[in-house]
């Protein structure tokens, strides 16, 4: 099931994400995200008008994404980043596609334009999943981040809804 996310799933959510924060680099934060500083995100992102969903299996949160404003600009309310993260144990299963779709679903509804996406790379599942929405890579920033002792490359990808 993909639901809204609930102020509830804090910590369930900041679980899933913790584990990429300690070991991988697909995002650059180094510090594990708290229950109360996820559900604060959660609420920024609802605030804005912008879905934060989660996929629900066997009563249990297993994967989120969300949108959230691409630039604090004006002119740019009609883009958002869009994020999603997956139970390490339950990659490469069909939920990242289930929540992409209802996430686009919902951005279209709300009259956004333009989605943009940010993969830190190599990353060959992630391209994946955005290509096939139809993303295209627009841009690629050489050695943007460090994490790890190494240096990252940073790809972006956006398709217009």
């Amino acid at each position: 099931m993909i639901r809204e996310a609930e102020k509830s799933d804090a910590a369930r959510i900041a679980e899933i994400y913790n584990y990429y924060v300690e070991n991988s680099f697909v995002t650059f934060e180094v510090d594990r995200v708290s229950e109360d500083e996820m559900a604060k995100r959660i609420q920024g992102c609802l605030e804005s008008d912008l879905p934060w969903l989660v996929a629900e299996h066997k009563r249990s949160v297993i994967g989120y994404c969300y949108a959230s404003p691409w630039k604090g600009r004006c002119a740019y309310r009609y883009s958002v980043e869009s994020t999603v993260y997956l139970d390490i144990s339950l990659t490469s299963k069909g939920w990242g596609t289930k929540l992409y779709n209802e996430l686009l679903a919902r951005l279209k509804k709300r009259g956004i334009h333009v989605v943009i996406s940010g993969i830190a790379l190599p990353n060959k599942a992630s391209v994946a999943l955005h290509e096939k929405f139809g993303m295209e890579k627009v841009a690629h920033f050489k050695e943007v981040g460090r994490k790890f002792e190494r240096w990252i490359d940073v790809g972006y990808w956006q398709c217009l809804i």
